[in-house]
């Protein structure tokens, strides 16, 4: 089976550097899945993006979501764990930027889910939901 597709959802205001080095590393990993770069290269009409990112989030094995320490008020992240959801495609979080435990998260991503940026983590998490919704 190819690797697993990733969609990166990430706060562009303030973890864009965040989304760039996870991408590098990733791809100098042994972690076994691809990332694509699909975020928006010019503003859209609010529901001309909508489309294209629950297609985009469709066609992935899973959202990725990386926290930072401002992602619970990054309106597009929490629409792009809604249109995941809605597809049944399975989502996890990283900590990024200093954020941890304690710091608030997005709605709908859960704090079980949600881990520390550890390769060997992000495997088994890319596992778990390569068993979970779409992907059973």
């Amino acid at each position: 089976m190819a690797n697993p597709r990733a969609f990166i959802s990430f706060d562009f205001d303030n973890n864009k550097t965040e989304k760039d080095l996870f991408a590098g590393q990733a791809k100098n990993s042994r972690t076994p899945f691809n990332i694509e770069d699909w975020s928006s290269k010019s503003h859209l009409p609010q529901n001309e993006w909508e489309a294209l990112i629950k297609n985009k989030i469709n066609k992935c094995n899973m959202l990725i979501v990386l926290v930072g320490k401002k992602s619970h008020s990054a309106s597009g992240v929490e629409k792009e764990i809604s249109f995941a959801k809605g597809n049944s495609v399975p989502v996890f979080g990283i900590y990024v930027d200093e954020a941890n435990t304690s710091t608030s998260l997005p709605d709908g991503l859960q704090r079980n889910r949600t881990i520390s940026w550890d390769w060997e983590k992000i495997a088994d998490a890319i596992d778990q939901c390569m068993k979970e919704g779409k992907n059973k």
